[in-house]
Order: C-alpha cells, then sequence, then structure tokens
C-alpha cells in the first residue's frame, strides 16, 4: 500500500507538489525567525492544510481507492496544523 503516491503514478502531479511544499517549507522556516511578523503565511499555512485535510478525508471515505490518504496525508496535514497553531505566539488571532 502505497500512502505517498498517486495510483497510478502521475509524476507531474507528484513533481508540482514537492515543488509547492518545498517553497513553502523554506518560506515557512524563515518566517519561523519572526512569526509575528509573518503570522499571515503561518495562519494560510494552518488553514490551508486544514482545509486540503478534510478534502481528502472526505475524498477518502468516498472513494475506496483513496483510502491510503486516510493513514498518511491526512494525518500528516492534521499534523501539521495543529503543530504550527501550537507553536504559534499567543495573542495572535485565527485569521
Amino acid at each position: 500500500m502505497m500512502m505517498w503516491a498517486w495510483t497510478p503514478r502521475q509524476p507531474e502531479y507528484e513533481q508540482m507538489i514537492m515543488g509547492i511544499y518545498a517553497t513553502l517549507g523554506i518560506f515557512l522556516i524563515r518566517a519561523a525567525k519572526a512569526p509575528l511578523a509573518n503570522a499571515s503565511l503561518i495562519w494560510f499555512t494552518i488553514w490551508s492544510s486544514i482545509v486540503h485535510g478534510w478534502i481528502m478525508f472526505a475524498q477518502a471515505v468516498v472513494d475506496e481507492t483513496e483510502r491510503a490518504n486516510l493513514v498518511g496525508d491526512v494525518p500528516a496535514l492534521f499534523l501539521v496544523a495543529i503543530i504550527l497553531w501550537y507553536l504559534m505566539p499567543k495573542g495572535t488571532p485565527p485569521r
């Protein structure tokens, strides 16, 4: 069971997603040095991870070929959102 790849393989989409998340990761690392000054980027990451996770969850429930996402991608997205939310300095409301 493959949890971190499309079945059937779609290398073009995998490269696109990896590029987007690698870029976001670099900007989040930079934002971590001044989280209050970069709160909108961090909150975007939190909320987009939550939305992405819920969409993938719904798709996995409806489409049995997507069930592997329930043990891979979905928990990972929610974990990222939870960790970032926890680490955000208090007093920065979710936007």
